[in-house]
């Protein structure tokens, strides 16, 4: 019964969602809510790492070759996204194996496997800001506009459009959550992060755990910033990529609640209201503002409720079962029959 509650549950939020842009149209509305359900399926992506120990600050890489691969296969050579999206993708991909697998086979963990994702987040930024013949640089990069079928160039102007394009996405991401929560590789991924000698020791190849969740993770993510860059038409090196959105990632998701499938929606919630907010208020005056507030926020987190927010909540909802005393133990008694 409560499976079947949990389903309808689902499935009712699931129809007000699709429902909601047909009833309430505001554009500005919209265009947050599309934002939050963007950013939600990228913070997603990266909490199928984290949630595991394995804590990368390169997701902003991944992130930002989706974006721009994306983009400059279509401006140069006139690729749609739906090729380009999966070409970014799998670049996304192999960069992630060339990195991970030597990380995996010697054991590279714990602070020094952080230190080198940063490291590639870092050279992501980098290129993509050296090369401003082709990227734009530091000025940001602007796909160029199509005159003739916007399916073909996934370019559309009607917010419920891309409203509706994000709701799938996002719900695409849960799904896989789930699945790879319900998935032997969790069970192996848990005892990886727990003792890695003792589950190589009980039969799990440690190296090709990692790489896959690795690879999914990746994927994901760059799937997350082509989709970005699709919806926004303009991209800047520090919007998509870079160590600021690595740790936005981070941040988020572990606020969010990095155990629970929809902890990196809420995180998501709270950051893009936090930007808006700021940016509202304060304009071009709280620029870098967000990142600091993250900072602080982050360390309190970590310290009161390290399993997030929506973690948390779920905890305290959960019944709690009572633990009879010892004089209570001893009371019981059980009767046998015939005794």
């Amino acid at each position: 019964m409560m499976g079947r509650g949990r389903l309808a549950a689902w499935g009712l939020g699931l129809a007000a969602l699709a429902a909601l842009p047909f009833v309430y149209r505001d554009p500005y509305h919209l265009h947050i809510l599309v934002l939050i359900l963007i950013w939600s399926f990228a913070y997603t992506s990266w909490s199928m790492m984290g949630r595991f120990g394995l804590v990368s600050l390169g997701h902003g890489g991944f992130m930002g070759i989706g974006a721009y691969v994306t983009a400059l296969l279509w401006n140069h050579l006139g690729l749609s996204p739906w090729i380009g999206i999966p070409i970014s993708m799998a670049a996304a991909g192999a960069l992630a194996l060339i990195v991970g697998y030597p990380c995996f086979r010697f054991r590279i963990t714990g602070h020094y496997f952080v230190l080198v994702t940063l490291a590639l987040s870092g050279i992501v930024l980098q290129v993509i800001t050296a090369t401003r013949d082709y990227t734009g640089g530091s000025l940001g990069y602007t796909p160029n506009r199509t005159s003739g079928n916007k399916l073909l160039a996934l370019q559309f102007d009607d917010k419920t459009t891309w409203y509706l394009i994000a709701l799938a996405v996002w719900l695409f991401g849960i799904v896989v959550w789930h699945w790879v929560d319900r998935s032997m590789a969790r069970y192996a991924l848990e005892a990886i992060s727990e003792d890695e000698d003792a589950a190589a020791a009980a039969g799990v190849d440690v190296t090709a755990e990692k790489l896959k969740i690795t690879l999914l993770s990746a994927l994901m993510t760059a799937l997350a910033g082509a989709i970005y860059c699709q919806y926004q038409m303009f991209i800047t090196p520090d919007t998509v990529s870079g160590i600021a959105v690595s740790l936005q990632m981070v941040f988020a998701a572990i606020v969010g609640g990095l155990f629970v499938s929809l902890g990196p929606t809420v995180g998501a919630i709270i950051t893009i209201l936090l930007a808006e907010t700021l940016r509202i208020g304060f304009g071009t005056q709280a620029v870098g503002w967000d990142n600091l507030v993250y900072g602080v926020l982050l360390v309190l987190f970590i310290i009161f409720l390290p399993k997030g927010i929506l973690g948390s909540l779920l905890d305290r909802l959960k019944p709690q079962r009572k633990v009879p005393r010892a004089h209570e133990q001893e009371a019981v008694q059980v009767v046998r029959p015939g005794a």
